[in-house]
């Protein structure tokens, strides 16, 4: 593309040059001919009034090495009476162009050798006289050469600035498309990180940035692929959480130790999946326009299936909240999927027999669901929080909060981590309903207080929104 400017530039300009240096060179010329031979005629018109007085030689002979010395002039008297013809001077011209003039009483030019001459006529009593003056060719192609050649120079020096601005301008071209391409194979090789400087001609940089958010879009689908693995690996653990539960009632023998070690194994495989799935950092959308389920059948429904795994293991439950419709605007499966997640560390990091509850409360522009646990609680809730280091617990990946906190974030409320009032861990879902990023002070505050304050048992009622 460089290189084609170029070029293109080049045949332009020489065009250009040609068309007006060829043109301006001729007409140069014909003006320095036309000098040339105004001086001549002024050198004629000089002696025309002499001869008009007199026609002796020898005043002759001084008006005219007056009016033409050194340019070679010449009259040419006719015969007058008793006198012979008079020719004065050098004669250049031929003969008959003489007569021609003196018959026509018209002046013309005429080419002779080293130059040219002008035939002048002047009419005089007797006849008509002719003054020839001799103009030499290097008197009519004066400061033509000086001229050409600063038209050539000029010329070349157009040229060659049009070449390179031509240049300059093919680098601006070249080097934004050579790094969109760079960008492209960087991108084709798997560097997701490969972006193109947006620089350069408009068309260019519409380009770089229509390249670079395509590149994006393409980390995003593959974030979004990774963590869909990730989750829906996760949600694994919730039926290896009951085979691991009814593996370890089986009692003794060799094939319930054979089944608690493939449910194990299974575990593991599992925990891999899920860390291998987590490399790249996760984007979640928020659901879109009309995206929506009711929490409350949600808790009934998974309630009922965990129910089974509590009354197994001699735990008290209970739920709150879920009597009548409670919307919220995230999808059913990923809504299933957070409380499989929460319950499902309940199940897994306490011990038989401790209690748990969900309760959910739903306010005018927000609803809150709470998760709550009689077990040791969590030493430090930050790390419990932090992608990938989990709860503090053996064998936790750290997903199931991180699937959490990202469903609530989505619709622009959070996730808590404290204590709860069964003396163990709380963790409090906090779903946005008009879609706003921040809560209010009061809201907060007031959640922070009922944590902070002294705490009641309310495992057998329904507890008040904060």
């Amino acid at each position: 593309m460089r290189w084609a400017l170029v070029k293109v530039c080049l045949a332009v300009t020489t065009m250009v040059v040609v068309a007006f240096a060829v043109p301006l060179g001729l007409v140069v010329r014909e003006m320095a001919r036309d000098r040339a031979f105004s001086n001549a005629e002024r050198q004629a018109a000089a002696v025309a009034p002499a001869l008009s007085i007199t026609t002796d030689r020898d005043q002759l002979e001084r008006v005219v090495a007056s009016a033409g010395a050194g340019s070679g002039m010449a009259v040419h008297l006719p015969a007058d009476g008793g006198r012979a013809a008079l020719d004065l001077g050098r004669q250049r011209a031929p003969g008959r162009d003489i007569q021609a003039v003196r018959r026509l009483g018209r002046a013309s030019t005429t080419s002779v050798p080293g130059g040219s001459t002008l035939l002048q006529p002047v009419a005089l009593g007797s006849g008509v006289a002719v003054v020839e003056v001799y103009v030499p060719e290097s008197e009519v192609t004066n400061g033509v050469g000086t001229a050409w050649a600063v038209l050539a120079a000029v010329g070349l020096a157009l040229i060659v600035g049009s070449v390179a601005v031509a240049d300059r301008l093919g680098v601006r071209m070249v080097r934004p498309a050579r790094r969109l391409v760079e960008g492209a194979h960087e991108l084709g090789e798997g560097k997701l990180g490969a972006r193109v400087p947006e620089e350069g001609p408009t068309e260019l940089r519409l380009a770089a940035v229509a390249f670079n958010s395509m590149a994006d879009q393409v980390v995003q689908l593959l974030a979004n692929e990774r963590e869909l693995a990730a989750d829906l690996s996760h949600r694994l653990r919730t039926p290896l959480t009951v085979l691991r539960l009814n593996a370890a009632s089986l009692g003794a023998g060799p094939a319930a130790e054979q089944t608690r070690t493939a449910v194990a194994q299974l575990e593991r495989e599992v925990d891999t999946i899920i860390r291998t799935a987590r490399e790249a950092k996760p984007q979640t959308a928020a659901a879109g326009p009309g995206a929506g389920c009711d929490a409350a059948e949600v808790v009934r429904e998974r309630m009922e299936f965990w129910s089974a795994l509590a009354e197994d293991e001699g735990r008290k439950w209970r739920v709150a909240g879920v009597d009548r419709p409670v919307r919220v605007p995230v999808a059913r499966a990923d809504l299933a999927a957070a409380l499989d997640a929460l319950l499902g560390n309940v199940f897994r990091h306490t011990a038989e027999g401790t209690a748990f509850a969900v309760d959910v409360h739903n306010g005018e522009d927000a609803v809150i669901v709470l998760v709550s646990d009689a077990g040791p609680g969590i030493p430090d809730p930050d790390a419990a929080m932090a992608r990938g280091r989990g709860s503090g617990h053996t064998g936790s990946t750290g997903l199931g909060l991180d699937i959490v906190r990202r469903l609530a974030e989505s619709t622009g409320g959070d996730v808590r981590i404290g204590g709860s009032v069964l003396g163990g861990t709380e963790v409090r879902i906090w779903f946005q309903l008009d879609g706003r990023k921040t809560l209010g002070r009061r809201q907060r505050g007031a959640v922070r207080r009922r944590r902070t304050g002294k705490p009641v048992s309310t495992f057998n009622r329904p507890r008040s929104l904060p």
